[in-house]
Parts: C-alpha cells; sequence; structure tokens
C-alpha cells in the first residue's frame, strides 16, 4: 500500500450545514418570544395582595344557599308546629275520656246513693210503722195488766184462792210483753223501748206485772225459787250459765218457748227451748 493512500477516518461525520441552521433558527425563535413577552409587560409590576370573587357567579351561589336555608328552616319550622298541634290534640282527647269516664263513675255514684237512700227511707217508715204497732200493743197490755191488778186485789179480801188469780194475770202480762218485743233490736246495755239486751228485756216484762228485779242476769238467776226444767210455767225466769254467775236470761212464754234478746245478729226472738237449752230457770210468781 502506498504511503499515500487514503485512510478513513473514525470521528464522527458533521452533520449538515442545513440541521444547524434548523436549530439555531428554533432557538432564536424562543429566545425571540421570551424577550416580546417581558417588553410587552408593565414596567412595574405590583404583588397580588387578594382575591379578585366573580361577582356574577358569587351572588348567585350565596343567594341558592341562603333559599335553601330558608326553606329548611321553614320545614323544620312546620313540623314542629304540626308535632305540637298533635301533641295538643292527643293531650285533649285524653282529657276528654278522662272527664266522660269520671261523669260516668259520679253518675253511677249518685244512682247507687239515690237507691241506698230510698231503701234507708223505706226501711225507716217500716220501722217506725212497727215501732208504732209495738207502743200501742204495750199500751193495751199495760192498761190490761193494770186492770187485772185492781181487780186481784179487790177480790183478795173475799177469797182465799186470789192469790192464784194474780199469779195467773202477772204470768200472762209478762208473757205478752214479751212476745211483744220480738223483732226488737239487740244493743248490750239497752234498756229499750225499740232496743234491748237480755236482763233488761225480763226486768221490763216484770215491771208490767208490778215487780222490780235486779238489773243483771247474774242476780236475776236467784231472785226466785230454783225450778225444774221439766216444770216450767209461763213467766219463769230462764238463764244461761249457772246461778248467781248467769251470762244470758230470758222468759218462758209456754209451749216449750222462749222470748228473748239474744244477740245483735238475731235481736229479740221467739225460740224452742231446743234452740238453745237453757241451764236452768227461777220463778218470781
Amino acid at each position: 500500500m502506498s504511503h499515500t493512500a487514503h485512510i478513513p477516518s473514525h470521528r464522527k461525520p458533521r452533520q449538515r450545514a442545513s440541521k444547524s441552521a434548523l436549530r439555531a433558527g428554533v432557538a432564536g425563535g424562543v429566545l425571540s418570544t421570551i424577550a416580546v413577552a417581558g417588553a410587552a409587560g408593565p414596567a412595574q409590576a405590583e404583588p397580588v395582595t387578594q382575591t379578585i370573587e366573580m361577582p356574577t357567579i358569587t351572588s348567585g351561589f350565596s343567594t341558592a344557599v341562603a333559599a335553601s336555608a330558608q326553606a329548611t328552616q321553614q320545614v323544620a319550622l312546620d313540623l314542629e308546629t304540626q308535632a305540637d298541634e298533635d301533641a295538643a290534640a292527643e293531650k285533649a282527647a285524653k282529657t276528654a275520656k278522662k272527664a266522660h269516664a269520671e261523669a260516668v263513675r259520679k253518675a253511677e255514684a249518685k244512682k247507687k246513693a239515690e237507691a241506698a237512700a230510698k231503701a234507708k227511707a223505706e226501711a225507716e217508715a217500716k220501722e217506725r210503722a212497727e215501732r208504732a204497732s209495738r207502743t200501742a200493743e204495750r199500751t193495751t197490755l199495760s192498761a190490761s195488766s193494770g186492770s187485772s191488778g185492781s181487780s186481784d186485789s179487790g177480790s183478795s179480801a173475799s177469797t182465799p184462792s186470789s192469790s192464784s188469780s194474780n199469779v195467773s194475770g202477772s204470768a200472762a202480762s209478762i208473757v205478752a210483753f214479751a212476745k211483744a218485743q220480738v223483732g226488737d233490736a239487740y244493743s248490750l246495755g239497752s234498756t229499750g223501748p225499740n232496743s234491748w239486751d237480755c236482763s233488761s228485756l225480763v226486768q221490763a216484762a216484770y215491771r208490767t206485772a208490778g215487780i222490780d228485779l235486779p238489773r243483771v242476769s247474774q242476780s236475776q238467776s236467784t231472785f226466785g225459787t230454783q225450778v225444774s226444767l221439766d216444770n216450767l210455767q209461763p213467766g219463769d225466769i230462764l238463764y244461761w250459765g249457772s246461778a248467781g254467775s248467769a251470762y244470758h236470761v230470758a222468759v218462758y212464754v209456754g209451749g216449750g218457748e222462749f222470748v228473748g234478746a239474744q244477740n245483735s245478729s238475731t235481736g229479740t226472738v221467739q225460740r224452742s227451748l231446743d234452740y238453745d237449752r237453757p241451764t236452768g230457770a227461777v220463778r218470781v210468781l
């Protein structure tokens, strides 16, 4: 090979001149644009210190928000008003129902009271009528007892048998008085004329014959002569318990029966001896 032979170079080939010119032109254009923009701006720019709102958009939005809030408030107010009205209506209904029930209760109570008053008035009227009847009967008995006693006293001077006639008359008076009290009330300590205890009834019956008995049953059970229950006569005093310690007395009226003021439940009754068998008896006449 000749020493003058061409040896290829290993360096990169240079870019073409057209490409270089193009690049230079682009760069120059960019720089020119920047320069023009800088020259077009104000000489002394002031810094931005606040944000300017858009009047049209902001005003409309505020109005919409205010309208929505007002509508919500109105709905809430309407709901509250409706709730108050419902509560008031419910309370009024309950009050009316309670008032109706109270009126019905009072009407029923008044009706019962009127019925009770009517029944009481009828019972009192009936009791007054019975008392008047018994009072009239007692008056008649007392008058007949007085006349009988006078007749017996007048005949005692002429006939020796007058004492037996006197006993019979007195016994009849005692029995009649005791029977006339049947139906009267029993009350411990009462002495008539419409309420008795056992000993006050016996004492009052004997008083129609002019005989004063002791007030209490213990003394009455020993006032006369003790007699057997198999040998009783009308007018005898029956007693329950032992003689001297009797807790109850009654009048034997004949026919196996007695009259006595028993207790607050039965009052004054006429019963058979078998109803409540007495312990003993005394004869005063």
